[in-house]
């Protein structure tokens, strides 16, 4: 075999020499390659971590409901329960910098549509007595929830406890600004 030297490159004078020079091109990594190993050091979205993310929040007709995009990072520690479910869910597993558009059906975001609920007007403080306004109510000694006033009928007043987004199928295209792990104690 003949080895032609080219002015200004390396002259390999031993074949071990040759063997390094040809295994180090063989072990070169390409930027891409560089990109996941780095992702791979990076911490991912898990139980503890502290993730801030921005988001755009579609409805199944792709009308935009709300974002983040221009304001603060919505900020939240994975598996306390600070954002839905199924969103919290599909965002495990991911780092930094990760996009991801996240289709999640109500029954793992504010549940279907309940029955709304009569009740007496009497049951009801007078200054409540309007369509649209928000009370607090609770049902023995479970925790109070919120409720809206949606009709008011000669006797009864009719309340509504579902959250405006309740039977939606939401849509959040989300990328992921930090990932901070968990605190070990």
């Amino acid at each position: 075999m003949m080895l032609r030297v080219r002015p200004g490159s390396i002259l390999l004078s031993t074949p071990v020499m040759l063997l390094a020079f040809v295994a180090g091109l063989a072990l070169a990594e390409s930027p891409e390659k560089t990109a996941v190993k780095d992702k791979t050091n990076a911490s991912e979205i898990r139980q503890g971590a502290t993730v801030a993310i921005e988001y755009t929040l579609t409805d199944d007709k792709g009308k935009v409901l709300d974002t983040s995009k221009g304001k603060e990072p919505l900020t939240y520690i994975d598996g306390e329960g600070q954002i839905i479910p199924g969103l919290e869910k599909a965002l495990r597993g991911l780092h930094a910098g990760d996009q991801k558009r996240i289709v999640v059906p109500p029954e793992e975001a504010y549940g279907p549509i309940r029955p709304v609920v009569e009740v007496p007007k009497e049951r009801i403080p007078p200054q409540a007595h309007r369509v649209g306004t928000s009370l607090m109510v609770r049902n023995g000694d479970s925790p109070p929830i919120p409720v809206k006033v949606r009709e008011i009928k000669e006797k009864t007043i009719v309340l509504d406890a579902n959250h405006p987004l309740a039977g939606m199928v939401l849509t959040f295209d989300v990328k992921v600004i930090s990932v901070e792990p968990a605190q070990t104690k």
